[in-house]
């Protein structure tokens, strides 16, 4: 599958609110959340005046012109924090473009993207049943804490 990684515009900002609700995992049997889930406090520092902060990074994928992937991070509060000065990432890609390596690649442009402005690592928080662990960890992520569902993870870079 062709497809290319930018930098997110910021007239494409909005487009995060529909990927921070495709990036919540929901196990096979379950009934997924309702889209007003996204407006919770908990899941709004991931998106909320996203492009305000120096620390805020985005990139999309893109496949025939339309964007079916993003990827970005901002220092903030979140289920991954590790400290201030560490950004957490959020990560996610509309389910029929899963399986073909995109969201490998727009990890790995995100950690070239925040190697390249010097910062020294990076988090995320993800359920332990998720399939998306496994990539983690193969990209080099490490497990620094769990909890009986999540891993909390850190790239150094």
């Amino acid at each position: 599958m062709d497809y290319t990684i930018r930098e997110i515009r910021k007239h494409e900002y909005p487009l995060l609110d529909n990927f921070l609700y495709e990036a919540i995992f929901v196990p096979e049997d379950i009934e997924p959340p309702p889209k007003t889930i996204i407006t919770s406090p908990e899941l709004q520092v991931y998106v909320e005046q996203f492009g305000e902060s120096r620390d805020d990074w985005g990139l999309v994928a893109e496949v025939g012109g339309k964007i079916v992937g993003a990827v970005w991070v901002r220092i903030m509060n979140d289920y991954g924090h590790i400290d201030d000065e560490t950004p957490s990432l959020a990560i996610s890609l509309y389910k029929e473009y899963r399986g073909f390596g995109i969201g490998t690649a727009m990890m790995k442009e995100i950690l070239t993207l925040l190697k390249s402005y010097e910062y020294s690592q990076i988090s995320l928080s993800v359920q332990k049943a998720n399939y998306a662990a496994t990539m983690y960890l193969k990209i080099g992520f490490e497990i620094v804490m769990e909890n009986e569902d999540e891993y909390i993870m850190v790239y150094y870079l």
